[in-house]
């Protein structure tokens, strides 16, 4: 399948675009080089009505790199997919904006969805692009935080899933990334994993953070999925952060979850 057999849609004004017309199974070398660059300008893109096993999603995300594990999830079959499954509000983990696995040392470059059971509403997926929240910031905030690196870490989840947190995963990465492909400069914290600043205490620190938190998912920089069955959505973890919306009480939803490995964050 060609790069002239596909349409291509925004979704939205700070990122996102549908692809359509493309068989992931059978796509080109010359094609994919396409879908590349269109994700590095996009950061978010959906393919509606795919027809895949494991298998062919699995080789999918591969002409990316090499797959990543999640530390306490994945199938017995597959380790490398996340069978994600609606286990109710209370026990939803992904109920706040964050970038997958930031606390490990190289964490993944994307992440890709394929769903394979929706509610009939609900259940959406938003982004924020977090190199518009950092061209948005002022002068002084930018020159403040372009020099800091922040420790990440996995104790929480750890917690979540009745591991020891002592043993969870950690990382220290700059608060301003640049992004490995475009050179593009973005803001990388997130609630979920992000604890410190190196070299700040923790007093110190949360102050700056909420700030930043809350700035990167403002309205201004967001799209916003609305999930059929058979779509498979990708995104840029290293310069778009998400948020798991549940809004659909107990109707059911299954999505398997896979992430590529990427390079040290600079």
């Amino acid at each position: 399948m060609s790069a002239s057999d596909f349409s291509l849609q925004r979704i939205a004004a700070p990122l996102g675009a549908t692809v359509e017309g493309l068989d992931l199974r059978t796509m080109d070398d010359e094609t994919w080089l396409t879908i590349d660059q269109l994700f590095c300008q996009h950061k978010v893109l959906v393919f509606p009505e795919q027809q895949l096993t494991p298998q062919d999603h699995m080789e999918f995300a591969r002409r990316w790199g090499k797959l990543v594990r999640h530390p306490y999830a994945g199938l017995d079959e597959y380790p490398e997919i996340i069978e994600l499954v609606n286990v109710g509000k209370k026990r939803d983990i992904n109920q706040h904006w964050h970038s997958d696995m930031t606390y490990n040392e190289a964490p993944p470059k994307l992440t890709m969805l394929y769903a394979l059971e929706t509610p009939e509403i609900g259940g959406d997926t938003a982004f924020a692009n977090q190199e518009l929240a950092y061209q948005s910031l002022s002068d002084g905030v930018r020159k403040t935080i372009d020099s800091l690196t922040a420790i990440h870490s996995a104790a929480g989840l750890a917690r979540t899933y009745g591991e020891t947190a002592e043993d969870a995963p950690e990382a220290q990465h700059p608060v301003v990334r640049t992004h490995d492909q475009t050179g593009n400069r973005s803001l990388y914290v997130c609630r979920a994993f992000t604890r410190q600043f190196c070299g700040w205490n923790p007093d110190e620190s949360q102050a700056l953070l909420d700030f930043l938190f809350e700035h990167s998912c403002r309205p201004e920089f967001q799209a916003r999925h609305v999930w059929s069955k058979n779509d498979l959505i990708m995104w840029d973890n290293r310069s778009v952060v998400h948020f798991a919306v549940h809004d659909h009480d107990d109707e059911p939803r299954c999505i398997h979850r896979l992430q590529v490995e990427g390079e040290v964050p600079q």
